[in-house]
C-alpha cells in the first residue's frame, strides 16, 4: 500500500508541474474583409469621409465565461485591437502587469506621432462592457463606444464618452455643469451620481450597458446615471453641450445625433488624452 502511494504522489506532483508550466493558449482574433472611404454630405453641406476597416470576424467563436462575456483584452497582446483611423496600435499604448496603458505624452490629447486613440476592431449595437482602469495624478481618458470611424478626425466626434478622470486634480471636474465630466459621466452631458470613483493609483470598476438605446453607466458597482439614444431628450442634451450645432465642432451634432448610422452600431475605443492611464478586464456580453 505504502508503495502504490508512494508512485501515485509522484504522478500528482508530475500533473501539477506540467500544470503550472502550461503556456496559456489565447483565443485569436481574425479579422476579414477590405477597408472602403465613404464621402458623407450632410444636410448643412458638411463632408466626411467615412472609414471601413477590416473587423474581426470569429467573435462568435470566442470563449465564454460563466457570465456569457468574452474577453476583448487578454492581458498579454492587443489581438483584436488597433488605432483609430489606423492600422497599428500606436506605440504609445503598452502592456503593462497585464493591462493596457496610455504612457502620457505630457501634450495633451493625441498630440505626439506615436499617440492616438484605439478601438477593439468590432462593431457592436447592444452589449454589456466591463473593465477595470485607474489613473495617474492629474490624468484624463474616456472610453467611447457606437463610434464610427471618421477620416481625420477624433473618435469622440462620433461617439458618447464614459469619462475617466482624476477628479481631484485635473481641471475638467471643476468644468462643464453639475460635474458633468467627473469619472463615469456622460462626458459634458450628464453627472455621475453619487460619485464614487477611488483615488489616483487604485483600480476602479467601470461598467457601461447599452440596449435598444437605453444606457446606463455604472462605476464601482453603482448605477450612476441612464440615459436613452435616438429620442428628442437625446438631441437636446447634444444641443446644450460643447458638441451643439454651429459650434467649435461642426461635424458633431449630425454625428452624434444620427449616432450609430442606420445600424445603431459601432466601435468600442479608449482614449489617448496625453495622460497616464490604465486599463483591463476588458470584457464585453452581446445583448440580442
Amino acid at each position: 500500500m505504502k508503495r502504490i502511494n508512494y508512485f501515485l504522489s509522484i504522478l500528482l506532483t508530475a500533473g501539477l508541474f506540467m500544470a503550472c508550466n502550461q503556456k496559456k493558449v489565447n483565443f485569436i482574433f481574425e479579422t476579414a474583409g477590405e477597408a472602403t472611404e465613404t464621402v458623407v454630405t450632410t444636410e448643412d453641406s458638411l463632408t466626411y469621409t467615412l472609414v471601413n476597416r477590416p473587423q474581426v470576424s470569429n467573435l462568435d467563436q470566442a470563449p465564454k465565461d460563466k457570465d456569457g462575456f468574452i474577453a476583448l483584452f487578454d492581458g498579454e497582446t492587443f489581438n483584436g485591437w488597433r488605432g483609430y483611423d489606423k492600422d497599428n496600435v500606436p506605440g504609445k499604448w503598452t502592456i503593462e502587469d497585464g493591462a493596457i496603458k496610455i504612457n502620457g505624452s505630457g501634450q495633451g490629447e493625441a498630440h505626439v506621432a506615436e499617440g492616438g486613440d484605439i478601438i477593439f476592431a468590432h462593431k457592436f449595437k447592444n452589449f454589456e462592457l466591463t473593465f477595470d482602469w485607474k489613473v495617474d495624478k492629474g490624468s484624463n481618458s474616456g472610453v467611447l463606444y457606437l463610434a464610427r470611424e471618421i477620416k481625420g478626425a477624433p473618435i469622440w466626434i462620433s461617439s458618447p464618452e464614459y469619462q475617466i478622470l482624476d477628479n481631484t486634480t485635473h481641471p475638467d471636474a471643476q468644468l462643464g455643469e453639475n460635474g458633468n465630466r467627473q469619472s463615469a459621466s456622460l462626458y459634458d452631458m450628464i453627472p455621475a451620481k453619487p460619485q464614487n470613483a477611488k483615488p489616483v493609483g487604485e483600480w476602479n470598476q467601470g461598467a457601461i450597458m447599452v440596449y435598444k438605446g437605453t444606457v446606463v453607466h455604472k462605476q464601482n458597482g453603482k448605477n450612476v446615471l441612464e440615459y436613452h439614444l435616438w429620442t428628442p431628450q437625446w438631441d437636446e442634451m447634444i444641443a446644450n453641450s460643447k458638441f451643439k450645432p454651429g459650434g467649435d465642432f461642426p461635424l458633431a451634432y449630425g454625428l452624434l445625433t444620427n449616432l450609430g448610422g442606420d445600424e445603431h452600431e459601432g466601435y468600442i475605443g479608449l482614449q489617448d488624452h496625453g495622460d497616464n492611464v490604465w486599463f483591463k478586464n476588458i470584457k464585453i456580453k452581446i445583448l440580442e
